[in-house]
């Protein structure tokens, strides 16, 4: 009876093999880099841009990120990444959340100085991903024009692999990305009262 239950699931895996494999070589690699967007209420944005910041740097890529909003506020992955500055260029070009800042005048000119740094990374030849920390929420609260930012993304050096994060990515910049991932929130302990902690959430 073992034998039988083990034969059909070798069976069925070879089936699955065969069909996985003929679907790759229908599969091509990519001309260009990439334009991801991390976008949705749920969290794990930025992580997931940071995790792959780490498989690219696996692979000796050159990585720059740019934070459009946290500012001066301490992350873990700030702390980490100028202990190593060799590894990512970091900038943190943001004045902190529109909400503290309380200036427009101030946070536009923040935001237009972050796209320019942002602008000269993609643009170089110098970085095989370029990362955009919550450039989303610079778009939704219109301290940069959305078509601009497609523009220039369309423009950017061929080989630069593009992640921007962040809440209500603009559609427009969605439709113009290749990959989108909406992280959709199920529970979180901040609606039970519970504050951000240090590692687990900045």
């Amino acid at each position: 009876m073992t034998s039988d239950i083990n034969q059909e699931h070798k069976e069925k895996m070879k089936a699955q093999q065969a069909e996985h494999r003929k679907k790759m070589q229908e599969k091509r690699k990519p001309d260009t880099g990439l334009l991801m967007i991390n976008t949705g209420d749920g969290k794990g944005k930025s992580t997931a841009a940071f995790g792959t910041i780490i498989r690219a740097l696996g692979w000796d890529w050159k990585v720059g990120v740019v934070q459009f909003i946290k500012g001066n506020w301490q992350t873990g992955e700030k702390n980490f990444f100028k202990k190593y500055p060799d590894l990512v260029d970091f900038e943190v070009m943001g004045d902190g959340f529109t909400w503290d800042t309380q200036d427009r005048e101030k946070d536009m000119e923040a935001a237009r100085k972050a796209w320019d740094r942002a602008c000269e990374m993609m643009n170089s030849d110098d970085y095989q991903l370029v990362v955009m920390d919550e450039l989303n929420i610079v778009l939704r609260n219109d301290y940069l024009p959305v078509e601009e930012v497609i523009e220039k993304l369309a423009e950017r050096h061929e080989k630069t692999n593009v992640i921007i994060t962040g809440r209500t990515a603009p559609q427009a910049l969605m439709d113009a990305a290749d990959l989108v991932t909406e992280m959709t929130k199920i529970k979180h302990p901040f609606d039970v009262g519970i504050k951000a902690s240090r590692g687990m959430d900045y």
